[in-house]
C-alpha cells in the first residue's frame, strides 16, 4: 500500500477514535490530541502544535475540530486535513442525530446523566497534564510568563476570549518595539480577522445559511454558541422555544467530540434529516476552508521576527486561556467530594502513570460514575 494511502488510514483511524471518546470540551479534546500526536506518535515538534493551537484562536470556529484538521493536513496533506475533520466530527454528529430522532419520539431528553458523571471529572486530569506540558513551552520569558498569568486572570473575570488573543499578540508585538518591518506576503491573516463584522451582511433565513452565519461569527469557545442560538433561533427567528433550545445543548454535552453538534440536533428539530444536514454543513464547513488558509500563514507568522512575537505572544494568551478553563471546571466539580475523588485520581494518573492511554481514562471515569451514581 502507497505511504500516502497508509497515512490517511493512520490519520482517519486516529481521529475516528478521538470523534469517540472526545469528551470534556475544547481544552480536554486538544488535550488528547497533544498526546497522540506529539508525544506518542511525534507527527510534529510540541512548540509547532503550540503555533497551531494559537493560530485557530484567531479565526472563528470550533477550535478544537480546527486542531484536527491542522493535525491531519501535517501527517497527510490536505486530503489528511479533510479526513481528519470528516473523522473528527462524524461520530459526533451521528450521536446526536440518534438522541435527536429519539427526542423527536418521545419528546423528552433521555436520562443518560448517570453515564457521565464521572467523565468530566477525568478529562480534568488529561486537559491538567496537557497544560502544563504547553506551558512550558508557551512560558520562555518573564514577559510571557506575566502576559499568560494577566490573561488567565481577565479570563476567570469574563472578558471576550477572542478580545484577549488578539491583544496578546499586539502586546507581544509591542514588547518588540517594532524592531523588525514586518513582510507578510498575504492579506488572507487581516481578512480573516476582519470577517466577524463582514459576514453580518448574511440575511438569508435558511437552515443552512444561518448556521453558516453564526459559525462565521463564533469565536473563543464553543459554549459561546448558546448565546448565539439563543439570540437568532429563540430570539430572532422563533424557530425554537427556550426549553427546546435547553434540551438541544444537553444533547451536545452528552455526546462525544464538537460540542457544536448542538446545531445537528437543532436542524434536526427544524426539518428532520435534511435539516439536521444543512444545520451540520453550516456550521462545520467554513472551518475547512478557514484551516487550508491558516496552514499556509504559520510558516510566515514564524518567518517574520516581528510576526513570531505575534505568535508567541497569542500562543502565550492561549495557554493563559486554557488555565482559565481549568480552574473553572476545577472549581464546578471542587464542592462534590465524589467528583473531586475522581479529579484527583485523574491528575495522580496522568501525571505519574503516563503509559495509560486517555481512552481509559475516559472509560474509567464513565464506569465510576456510574458506579457512584447507582449506589
Amino acid at each position: 500500500m502507497p505511504e500516502s494511502k497508509n497515512r490517511l488510514l493512520e490519520v482517519f483511524g486516529l481521529f475516528l477514535k478521538l470523534g469517540c471518546i472526545a469528551f470534556g470540551g475544547p481544552a480536554a479534546h486538544i488535550s488528547m490530541m497533544e498526546e497522540e500526536v506529539v508525544t506518542k506518535r511525534k507527527w510534529m515538534s510540541r512548540q509547532y502544535f503550540l503555533d497551531m493551537v494559537g493560530a485557530t484562536n484567531l479565526v472563528p470556529g470550533p477550535n478544537s475540530t480546527q486542531m484536527t484538521m491542522h493535525c491531519g493536513h501535517v501527517r497527510a496533506g490536505w486530503k489528511g486535513l479533510w479526513v481528519a475533520g470528516i473523522a473528527f466530527i462524524g461520530p459526533a454528529v451521528f450521536f446526536t442525530l440518534i438522541l435527536a430522532i429519539i427526542y423527536g419520539t418521545y419528546g423528552e431528553v433521555p436520562e443518560i446523566a448517570p453515564f457521565f458523571f464521572g467523565i468530566k471529572p477525568a478529562v480534568i486530569g488529561l486537559i491538567v497534564n496537557a497544560t502544563f506540558k504547553l506551558g512550558k513551552k508557551a512560558f520562555k520569558n518573564l514577559e510571557l510568563i506575566i502576559l499568560g498569568v494577566a490573561i488567565t486572570v481577565m479570563s476567570l473575570y469574563g472578558l471576550d476570549e477572542f478580545l484577549l488573543i488578539i491583544g496578546s499578540g499586539v502586546i507581544g508585538m509591542l514588547l518588540m518595539g517594532f524592531r523588525e518591518p514586518v513582510r507578510f506576503r498575504s492579506v488572507s491573516f487581516p481578512l480573516l480577522i476582519a470577517m466577524k463584522p463582514l459576514v453580518a451582511v448574511i440575511t438569508n433565513k435558511s437552515i443552512f445559511l444561518t448556521f453558516l452565519k453564526i459559525a462565521m461569527v463564533l469565536f473563543g469557545s464553543g459554549y459561546v454558541l448558546i448565546a448565539y442560538l439563543d439570540a437568532e433561533l429563540v430570539e430572532k427567528l422563533g424557530w425554537l422555544t427556550k426549553d427546546q433550545l435547553l434540551d438541544a445543548i444537553a444533547m451536545g454535552q452528552f455526546t462525544p467530540g464538537p460540542v457544536l453538534t448542538t446545531a445537528t440536533f437543532v436542524g434536526y428539530q427544524m426539518n428532520g434529516l435534511s435539516g439536521a444536514l444543512w444545520a451540520s454543513l453550516g456550521m462545520f464547513l467554513p472551518s475547512f476552508f478557514l484551516v487550508g488558509l491558516l496552514v499556509k500563514l504559520i510558516p510566515y507568522l514564524r518567518k517574520s521576527v516581528l510576526l513570531s512575537k505575534f505568535l508567541d505572544a497569542v500562543n502565550a494568551g492561549a495557554v493563559g486561556i486554557m488555565i482559565a478553563v481549568t480552574l473553572k471546571l476545577g472549581y464546578e466539580l471542587a464542592f462534590d467530594w465524589r467528583a473531586a475523588v475522581l479529579m484527583a485520581l485523574s491528575i495522580l494518573i496522568t501525571f505519574f502513570m503516563k503509559k495509560i492511554s486517555p481512552l481509559w481514562i475516559i472509560l474509567g471515569g464513565g464506569i465510576l460514575g456510574y458506579l457512584i451514581n447507582l449506589f
